[in-house]
């Protein structure tokens, strides 16, 4: 199995590269495309796994021990990535070190939970093996994870999801832990001295339809990014910019109330510059 993981790694790899390309600037697209990449080598593992009919128990638990939980644990990777950027919030640095500083909060209360297989697995043991990454060997008083109930047993141990899991939730905290690092340098270096003074409603009908125009990045920005740099830009924290939009929806009358004001003053100035 190792020389067709080994070959499956190279092709997804390329996939991978790809879709750098065609979601550049859209991280989100990028995360949701990843996921769909590594279900499928995770299908195609699953196959080639299954077909094999005769497999010694040393061969099963490197497979489930170290070959899946690898596959595994990218997908669940991605995953939670594109969860967190679609739940991430709109706003200043500050409120995105707040939300990454949750998130590795949760992940921490994970490993305290699962300390003991933590320590099992990172440590190389090996005396609970049989248990652990052998099919059908499971002791349900080892506290198995609900997932091994309704999971294909053919293709899957105890604990090969929960080896990903911590695999998947330790890549995932070294990066937002740099991530955090980063909004803080933004922060510190790239303070602006712009102050928007006027109405969070005015600036948010501004940024929907810089959107709508796809002004930025040839129109591949996603709105997230453009709230977060006008929060950025102009020091102000701007909340829940779809919950604003609806209530701008919601308008009875002259909905785009701040852009006709704009273009008012703008033809005026226009008027006066003439004369």
């Amino acid at each position: 199995m190792i020389p067709f993981s080994e070959n499956l790694s190279i092709e997804t790899e390329q996939k991978l590269k790809q879709i750098e390309y065609t979601a550049v600037g859209n991280t989100t697209e990028y995360y949701f495309q990843a996921i769909l990449i590594f279900q499928e080598a995770l299908e195609k593992l699953c196959h080639r796994f299954t077909q094999q009919k005769v497999i010694n128990a040393e061969v099963e638990i490197q497979f489930f021990k170290t070959i899946k939980p690898q596959w595994t644990s990218k997908l669940i990777y991605y995953n939670e990535r594109y969860n967190m950027e679609q739940n991430k919030p709109a706003g200043t640095q500050k409120t995105i070190r707040k939300y990454y500083a949750k998130q590795i909060k949760k992940i921490n209360q994970y490993f305290i939970e699962n300390q003991e297989f933590y320590k099992y697995y990172n440590n190389g043991n090996q005396h609970l093996d049989d248990k652990y990454f052998l099919r059908n060997q499971q002791d349900i008083k080892l506290s198995l994870d609900s997932y091994y109930f309704i999971a294909d047993k053919s293709f899957t141990t105890g604990y090969d999801y929960k080896a990903a899991q911590l695999i998947a939730f330790e890549k995932l905290q070294k990066q937002l832990t740099e991530e955090i690092k980063e909004y803080t340098n933004k922060g510190n270096n790239n303070q602006s001295n712009l102050k928007w003074t006027g109405s969070k409603v005015g600036m948010v009908e501004l940024i929907y339809a810089l959107h709508a125009e796809g002004v930025f990045n040839e129109g591949k920005c996603e709105l997230r990014e453009i709230v977060y740099n006008f929060g950025k830009i102009f020091n102000v924290e701007i909340g829940q910019v779809h919950r604003t939009f609806y209530e701008i929806c919601a308008r009875k009358s002259e909905r785009a109330k701040f852009l006709n004001t704009l273009k008012e003053n703008l033809l005026k100035r226009i008027e006066q510059s003439d004369k």
